[in-house]
């Protein structure tokens, strides 16, 4: 769906701006079989469909397009100037290629250091990120090929006076003039120019620390899990007589359509105990609740008709994500100590207190006790008197319990063992099992009772390490509360209490899993900044234009926040993609921008004026580039599509870079090359110092 819609909304910017449909056509055709192209490296790159595979093309729509655009706009321009059509397209294609290749290497290789995130990061984003790269990739390639083929064939020498008059109109003729005058205006105050580009990175700074944050965005996947552990001890029939009472609390809810249960059984080949088990819930499509509001709905219900359960409710995508980390509550506080009576003590009070925070919700105390067991203590006295041994005890008591196999039988292709033991009645009470007769080697008819004791065992507290530290996890979900606000709550509520020695609590859980991806993704965002500015080093040979452009992509990272802050998007680990995504993409736009400088002022103009004229010349195809990407993108910011809210935060993330791109960085880098250009001509010797004297 998103592809589609962007596919539309990017061919009505395009003919907005042309109002040419050859033209039109011309950028457009390349969408298509760039998509082709990407499906068809996806099969020896081992690449399946899938939600990131697909919403990585979906991304790219807005972005494929781009080079096709600027190389269309160019030989446009010179058609309308008057050139002939072919001589048109090879002008075009021998002023850009440089700037096409530096423009499309800049968003490529900031994915270059996402191929290599480990963990679930890596697992999500590694996809996505080749999936781009190959379609910008393929782009570049058809925007020197295809494109000016394409172009040689559509365009017409004898475009008229319609051609005269496309590019937008009166409303295009005034945002030049208008950003002409705003070009010109910063330049002549530059200083004050810089001061408020580091007031909006302040700003951007003090939003960011604003926004609620997340591991993964919050999405309404049609369904949830309901996770439940019952009293320990329980049987398995005890445990589906209770269930069956849940059942009926699922079946009279209005907005669920199906529900499947496992009782004692796991998908996995863990041991999994007969208290314990999960509903899998699949929602109608029309539904009048959220997901949320359904899983509120339905944890008072079953905390009201059956409060000795315990009761989670998680997505299954975050339940999956917790099962293969081992690590599925969204909040796990670890107490460590050698002290065992200090965490039986302990954990239930820190349940207590994290329960009281808004939004906490399905708190355990993380004390896992086993069911009550039942141990022989042998008469040794006795046992040897009658010449038995505790294995013959032991072995005794076995077969009458679990039952010995004596021979098979086969039915079909099963072979199924048969048992010999004593009948339930003579073993279900300690009274009938200490008279539970034993053979003696002579002969003799024994009862349990004369040769041991039968003695209950209260259950034991499940032992849990980690790096050999003994330690109990208090574990808690979220109810209509983002994840960091609600942990700094924890922190601030547990560092209050003075009984909790020094180092005895860490933070685990998904929010370990969000720290240890925030800090991943920061780093790869510094790599990628550190990428660009090498490939625009090696494009324009100076260090002006790269620190200039990288300022001004930068700069756009205020944007960002401020999208995210706007539409509520918590800060996750797919917003922060978008924020190093927006990097490449603003960068493309600056590169577009400075590349005709150094031709305006071999024409004869001084600087100001060069870089009046470069942007009054890039304005158009920076405009129509962006406008074409932020649109494309669209449909992904709105969540069109299942599935699409996964990838949802990364399209509003990117938007925003986009839209402030345009206002921000389209002045705020000029100004800063031409300061840097000024302050290092002012500092250079005159050349007659440099020449030597004649004497």
């Amino acid at each position: 769906d998103a592809i589609l819609f962007g596919l539309i909304l990017s061919v009505v910017i395009i003919h907005l701006f042309l109002k040419n449909w050859g033209t039109t056509l011309t950028a457009v055709l390349v969408i298509p079989v760039t998509v082709l192209l990407t499906l068809l490296a996806m099969k020896p790159a081992g690449l399946s469909l899938n939600i990131m595979t697909l919403g990585g093309i979906a991304a790219a729509i807005g972005l494929v397009i781009d080079d096709a655009i600027v190389v269309v706009e160019a030989i446009h321009a010179r058609i309308m100037d008057g050139q002939p059509r072919l001589e048109a397209v090879q002008s075009a294609i021998g002023e850009l290629l440089r700037p096409l290749i530096g423009s499309t290497l800049t968003p490529v290789v900031v994915f270059i250091p996402l191929a290599f995130l480990d963990g679930i990061t890596g697992v999500f984003f590694r996809a996505l990120s080749l999936t781009m790269v190959v379609a910008l990739l393929g782009s570049l390639l058809l925007a020197v090929t295809l494109t000016p083929s394409l172009a040689a064939w559509f365009l017409r020498d004898s475009a008229g006076e319609a051609a005269k008059n496309a590019g937008g109109g009166w409303l295009l003729s005034r945002v030049l003039r208008l950003y002409e005058a705003a070009l010109r205006a910063a330049l002549r105050n530059r200083w004050t120019t810089l001061a408020c580009c580091m007031v909006v990175l302040f700003l951007g700074v003090g939003i960011y620390q604003r926004l609620e944050s997340e591991f993964l965005p919050p999405m309404d996947e049609g369904g949830f899990v309901i996770d439940y552990v019952a009293p320990w001890g329980t049987s398995l029939a005890e445990t589906h007589r209770q269930l069956l009472i849940a059942e009926k609390v699922i079946r009279a809810h209005p907005d669920i359509e199906s529900y499947s249960r496992r009782t004692g059984a796991a998908l996995g080949f863990e041991v999994v105990e007969p208290n314990t088990g999960d509903f899998l819930i699949k929602l109608k499509p029309r539904r009048k609740m959220s997901t949320q509001q359904v899983i509120a709905d339905l944890r008072a219900q079953f905390n009201a008709v059956l409060p000795d359960i315990e009761w989670e409710f998680p997505g299954i995508l975050s339940d999956l994500i917790g099962d293969l980390t081992s690590e599925p509550q969204p909040i796990e506080v670890k107490l460590f100590s050698t002290d065992m009576e200090f965490l039986k003590r302990k954990a239930p009070e820190v349940e207590e207190q994290i329960g009281k925070v808004k939004g906490v919700v399905d708190t355990k105390s993380g004390l896992v006790y086993a069911g009550p067991s039942l141990s022989l203590r042998p008469k040794y006295a006795e046992m040897q008197r009658f010449g038995l041994t505790s294995g013959d005890i032991a072995s005794a008591v076995g077969t009458a319990m679990l039952g010995q196999v004596a021979s098979n039988v086969q039915d079909g292709d099963r072979v199924i063992a048969i048992r010999v033991l004593v009948e339930r009645d003579q073993v279900a009470r300690m009274a009938a099992l200490r008279e539970l007769p034993l053979r003696t080697p002579d002969g003799t008819l024994l009862k349990l009772s004369q040769i041991a004791d039968i003695v209950e065992t209260p259950g034991q507290l499940e032992l849990r390490r980690e790096d050999l530290r003994q330690n109990v996890a208090v574990t808690a979900r979220l109810e209509g509360r983002d994840l960091g606000s609600a942990i700094a709550d924890i922190q601030k509520k547990l560092g209050l209490d003075r009984s909790i020695p020094p180092g005895t609590i860490e933070y685990g859980g998904l929010y370990q899993q969000q720290q240890e991806s925030f800090r991943n993704l920061v780093l790869v965002l510094a790599m990628a900044v550190f990428l660009v500015f090498t490939v625009l080093l090696i494009e324009f040979g100076s260090f002006f234009e790269p620190v200039a452009i990288v300022f001004g992509a930068v700069l756009a990272m205020f944007g960002t926040v401020l999208a995210l802050w706007i539409t509520g998007t918590t800060l996750n680990v797919v917003s922060l993609l978008g924020a190093i995504i927006g990097v490449g993409i603003v960068a493309k736009n600056g590169i577009l921008m400075l590349d005709l400088v150094e031709h305006m002022q071999a024409d004869g103009a001084n600087l100001e004026e060069a870089l009046i004229r470069s942007g009054h010349r890039r304005l158009r195809p920076v405009l129509m580039t962006s406008m074409a990407a932020a649109f494309g993108m669209l449909p992904l910011a709105y969540g069109i599509g299942s599935g699409a809210d996964m990838l949802k935060p990364m399209a509003i993330a990117v938007i925003g870079a986009l839209c402030t791109s345009v206002l921000l960085s389209l002045i705020a880098t000029p100004t800063v090359y031409f300061l840097l250009r000024q302050a290092f001509e002012q500092q250079r010797p005159p050349l007659d110092v440099l020449k030597p004297s004649v004497s």
